[in-house]
């Protein structure tokens, strides 16, 4: 067994993830870093303490001043880069979004951010990650938890 370090500090970063699914019909809303080469789904870190649905909700308005309803629990990805990993937990979301209107960012603080409406068929073309969230957003019948570990 691993010894546990004795200052916390010394781990790696890890990070408490929710993720969103904001779908129209086949297209799904997306999210990338205007510098990124990769998408992933709306949302972000849970703070200690906070309920994963407030939290999505919370980071769904903070990114493109949208008011949601946090639907149906659809799985857990572990995932690791680097030195980092992390826990997604992913839901579907109730919205009144439509493909035809792409969010803006909310506020300064989300100006790095872009939002985009990719089909279903399109994941791999705009490299969603985490990597198991492409066959899970194109197969309802999937397993509750994925892994990029391993």
């Amino acid at each position: 067994m691993p010894e546990v370090p004795p200052n916390q500090n010394t781990w790696p970063p890890f990070h408490y993830i929710v993720r969103g699914i904001i779908r129209d019909g086949d297209h799904l809303l997306l999210c990338k870093q205007k510098d990124g080469a990769y998408t992933f789904l709306l949302g972000g870190h849970i703070d200690l303490g906070e309920a994963a649905k407030v939290a999505l909700a919370r980071e769904i308005k903070e990114e493109i001043n949208a008011d949601i309803e946090v639907g149906q629990f659809r799985g857990a990805i572990e995932n690791a880069w680097d030195d980092q990993s992390e826990i997604s937990l992913v839901f579907e979301v109730k919205h009144s979004l439509t493909k035809d209107v792409t969010p803006q960012p909310a506020s300064p603080a989300e100006e790095h951010l872009e939002f985009l409406w990719v089909h279903i068929d399109q994941l791999f073309e705009h490299t969603l990650l985490p990597t198991p969230l492409v066959t899970w957003l194109q197969n309802e019948n999937h397993d509750l938890w994925a892994s990029t570990i391993g």
